[in-house]
């Protein structure tokens, strides 16, 4: 079974505050040219989206440098209900190991906390749940592939230092933030992919994310 979680980029999608709001302009008519077109106006960083390392760490690696391989990879999705302004802790990642194993090393590790279905209200970007320095640090030890969430950030959303981003970023540890539809995903192991355009030296991308999930 194939869940698409990403949410789909419109001229009215919730920003990040102090982020232009995406803007559709018609550059090409059908009746006047032959063809529509439209010109796309948005930050890298918008909907559903991949921060490179080069987001936080100025010898990071960058968008187009992402290996296909860690785009295409084995997550394991961990359904921990937070509310505003409350963190994950590594006690919540140890808390799940020990009723269904260790997670392995070099893992895709995603979190669905349930935020997600806040995203039209105003403390979207601003109490969000995310991620505390003891849990980036606890996943950065397992050589973490990539880790995502259903929130806008993995720092919560009063965290202006963006101290699990640097953790993560610092590791080289690829992140995946607003992701949609986790609660449509029943199984605990599933393949991702997350595909970002190829732009160069760039520190993000929307992409376009997928949970493949046996039906059996």
């Amino acid at each position: 079974m194939i869940v698409d979680l990403t949410l789909t980029i419109s001229q009215t999608i919730p920003t990040f505050p102090g982020s232009p709001k995406p803007k559709f302009i018609t550059w090409s008519k059908l009746k006047k040219d032959g063809y529509n077109l439209e010109l796309l106006f948005f930050s890298s960083h918008t909907g559903t989206h991949i921060d490179a390392p080069y987001h936080f760490v100025e010898t990071g690696m960058k968008i187009h440098e992402i290996p296909l391989e860690r785009l295409i990879s084995d997550a394991v999705l961990i359904k921990i209900k937070k509310e505003k302004n409350q963190s994950i802790q590594k006690s919540d990642i140890t808390k799940f190991e020990k009723t269904h194993g260790k997670i392995q090393d070099k893992s895709t590790v995603i979190f669905f906390t349930g935020w997600q279905k806040n995203l039209e209200k105003t403390n979207y970007f601003t109490e969000n749940p995310g991620l505390s320095a003891s849990a980036v640090t606890y996943l950065a030890s397992k050589n973490t592939n990539l880790v995502g969430i259903d929130s806008p950030s993995i720092d919560l959303g009063k965290n202006k230092n963006f101290s699990a981003h640097k953790i993560l970023s610092k590791n080289n540890i690829l992140i995946v933030e607003n992701l949609a539809n986790l609660e449509k995903i029943s199984a605990q192991n599933f393949k991702l992919i997350v595909l970002p355009l190829k732009l160069k030296n760039t520190t993000g991308s929307s992409v376009r994310a997928v949970a493949i999930q046996s039906t059996n």
